[in-house]
């Protein structure tokens, strides 16, 4: 069995391998598609898997991999920042609006529907 330093490295290739795949496959020069791709699929799936892991139908393990490790390094915090003040330093100012309303509102109302929804599944 793996550690949980290994699980998480394992993981986190994999999740960087996977953000980094979508962010040369989608256009960014008139939005960040990519950043924001990445960020709502990661809000619905670790509302997914924290419901499952709270179901305890997911081992420690596996939530490691998975949580801490593909999806903290697919998900990016620090991409959408730099792309946020990108768009303000450019004063393209509906972009921005969207950009940042779109993450900060959607993604936890992903998150949260993917939670419950998973939890209803489960049960």
């Amino acid at each position: 069995m793996l550690s949980n330093w290994a699980m998480v490295g394992l993981g986190g290739a994999v999740g960087a391998l996977l953000r980094f795949y979508i962010s040369e496959t989608m256009p960014a020069e008139s939005f960040p598609w990519g950043t924001l791709t990445v960020n709502l699929v990661g809000a619905v799936l670790l509302g997914g898997l924290t419901a499952a892991v709270a179901a305890q139908t997911l081992s420690s393990s596996h939530a490691l991999f998975l949580g801490v490790g593909v999806l903290g390094a697919f998900t990016t915090m620090s991409t959408f920042s730099v792309e946020a003040a990108m768009l303000f330093d450019e004063g393209r100012w509906s972009a921005l609006v969207t950009y940042v309303a779109v993450t900060g509102v959607v993604g936890p109302l992903l998150a949260l529907l993917s939670w419950k929804g998973t939890q209803q599944w489960l049960a």
